[in-house]
């Protein structure tokens, strides 16, 4: 089986919020999708073409442990926070399944 992947997109449109939309994904948002998923690993980033797009992904096992999390209550409670704390901030998602790693 692949892994499997859940990408969140966001667009923090003002830069003034930035800083502190960072800080709070990475000692709240962050450690708490992390410990409700139960995922293997993941990751934040920023753009560096267009400076408001932050991504961060959540690393499954395998499509069926990504479905179950989908469907669960840790989304429903990540997503209500979220919308809390950030009403302003758009964001999307997607799920991706890894095709192939490339290693050299």
């Amino acid at each position: 089986m692949s892994a499997a992947y859940f990408v969140v997109r966001a667009v923090v449109a003002d830069a003034g919020k930035r800083a502190a939309f960072d800080s709070w994904y990475e000692t709240e948002h962050g450690p708490d999708a992390v410990k409700a998923f139960g995922v293997s690993k993941a990751w934040r980033f920023w753009g560096l073409n267009d400076p408001s797009l932050h991504q961060a992904m959540y690393q499954f096992d395998d499509e069926a442990e990504l479905a179950a999390a989908l469907k669960g209550d840790a989304l429903k409670q990540l997503a209500a926070d979220f919308n809390r704390d950030w009403p302003e901030v758009e964001r999307s998602r997607e799920t991706l399944v890894l095709a192939q790693e490339f290693t050299m």
